[in-house]
């Protein structure tokens, strides 16, 4: 009884660091007492407008995004990118409400020229103020198996997120085949040589990157250093598979390590739905009458349907109905969906207009509306084309831990169109998988911005 409940206190949850949590509200705080700061300076009153604003600001800039450990052009050319794409979905936003009249010019121009300032010194004196104290509390560190998951360890000990770690080398008793040769040139000594070492030295990290069959040595392993105040990690050797927001949860005392999970959990999600409402709100306003002029184009140039309404796999694969403008004049949603190709007898002369143009697209911002899909996402393939190709790829099906999109990080890369091999929707999965990976509010907006400009400018789709 006693010692379930020690093990139930034993595991937790990894807690967001600390650079991470101030930086997810720091950039969003930064952004709206800026702005305070200017209508303070320009006299202005605070209305029901400013505030208004400054909660739109803070949405679409929150999370913030930690930028300590970067380089700093790296970081000031990150930083002035988010920035100008926040100002220009503003200004579509102003647009479209007929807002700016509530604010005077020189407020705005003032913060938009002010506000970088301010991130740029900030992030510039969190950077210092993150060296500081890494240089005082190093670490050292060793790695136990020097085979090829122990250099990875090591490549990441060296990144940004092993800052203030002394990396001393390598612990392993197998055969030299076993090791990685970038590995072995730091192998310190076998186990038995561990514990004395750890001691000698005053390690203060351990990482153990032997393979699950060693149970026995690990076990081993544990018993001798368990007299030492070293702090032990495990690292599963799970690069085999793809890791989508890997990270470990607590069930009931339990320890789980999540390898495939949706980011839009807790706040994330928020952000995502609000922005998504947001926006789409917005933009179906602005393109209202686009919207009625091609269901007009779409009625008058063949008979049928205005909207096609196709089945797709959303979130989590379940099936959802995806709006778009009719471009054929065949409405196909069975178990065999050809796809459209380059000078397809199927497409009407307006329909390829709307579709070279994606305004066929435009009704799926209702989608957006109604919780089935969202701005930026994996885009959605027919039900049948999923069928066909979740056996044909690896990890096919993982695009689906978020909604699907009218435009993703793919499309804005080269993999806009038909996909008329597997090779070319391999691509597609794989920049799927990668934003699921490193997805943040800023990379949503970087790809609209980029979309808008695929629109004007891409004359390859069809």
């Amino acid at each position: 009884m006693f010692q379930d409940r020690n093990y139930k206190r034993t595991f937790y949850s990894a807690p967001q660091s600390i650079e991470s949590l101030i930086a997810a509200f720091l950039e969003p705080s930064i952004n709206v007492l800026c702005f305070l700061a200017v209508n303070s300076y320009f006299g202005e009153p605070v209305l029901r407008s400013t505030l208004t604003l400054c909660v739109l600001i803070f949405a679409l800039t929150f999370p913030g995004r930690s930028r300590f450990g970067e380089h700093p052009i790296s970081a000031g050319l990150d930083m002035v990118g988010s920035w100008l794409m926040l100002l220009l979905i503003l200004a579509l936003c102003a647009y479209a409400t007929d807002s700016l009249r509530y604010f005077e010019t020189p407020v705005l121009m003032w913060w938009a020229a002010f506000t970088p300032l301010c991130q740029s010194f900030t992030i510039e004196t969190g950077r210092r103020i993150s060296n500081s104290y890494a240089a005082k509390a190093r670490r050292a560190a060793v790695i136990v198996g020097a085979g090829a998951l122990g250099f990875k360890v090591e490549s990441a000990l060296r990144g940004r997120d092993g800052k203030g770690i002394d990396f001393l080398g390598y612990f392993d008793d197998r055969l030299d085949d076993r090791q990685d040769p970038r590995a072995s040139r730091k192998l310190l000594g076998n186990l038995n040589r561990l514990s004395d070492f750890v001691r000698a030295q005053n390690v203060r990290r351990i990482y153990i990157t032997l393979p699950l069959g060693s149970q026995p040595r690990i076990v081993e392993l544990l018993e001798q250093i368990q007299g030492t105040t070293a702090s032990l990690y495990f690292v599963p050797d799970v690069f085999g598979i793809s890791i989508i927001q890997g990270r470990l949860q607590d069930i009931n005392g339990v320890p789980v390590v999540g390898i495939c999970e949706t980011p839009f959990t807790g706040t994330n999600g928020l952000a995502k739905r609000v922005s998504d409402v947001v926006l789409s709100s917005l933009i179906l306003l602005l393109i209202a009458p686009v919207m009625l002029a091609v269901a007009i184009g779409v009625k008058i140039s063949s008979p049928g349907a205005i909207i096609f309404r196709q089945r797709r796999n959303g979130l989590d694969g379940e099936e959802i109905i995806v709006y778009k403008f009719r471009s054929m004049r065949a409405e196909e949603d069975g178990k065999e969906i050809k796809q459209a190709t380059k000078h397809d007898p199927r497409v009407t002369r307006f329909g390829a207009f709307i579709r070279r143009s994606s305004l066929d697209e435009l009704p799926q911002f209702i989608n957006v509306l109604q919780g089935r899909m969202s701005i930026v996402g994996p885009r959605p393939h027919a039900v049948a084309h999923n069928e066909e190709y979740r056996q044909l790829i690896k990890a096919y099906m993982v695009r689906h831990k978020v909604k699907p999109g009218i435009t993703g990080w793919a499309q804005v890369n080269g993999m806009r169109g038909e996909t008329d091999t597997i090779e070319k929707m391999k691509s597609r999965v794989e920049y799927d998988l990668e934003y699921l990976r490193n997805w943040s509010l800023a990379l949503d907006l970087q790809i609209i911005v980029r979309t808008a400009g695929l629109v004007i400018f891409d004359r390859h789709a069809f």
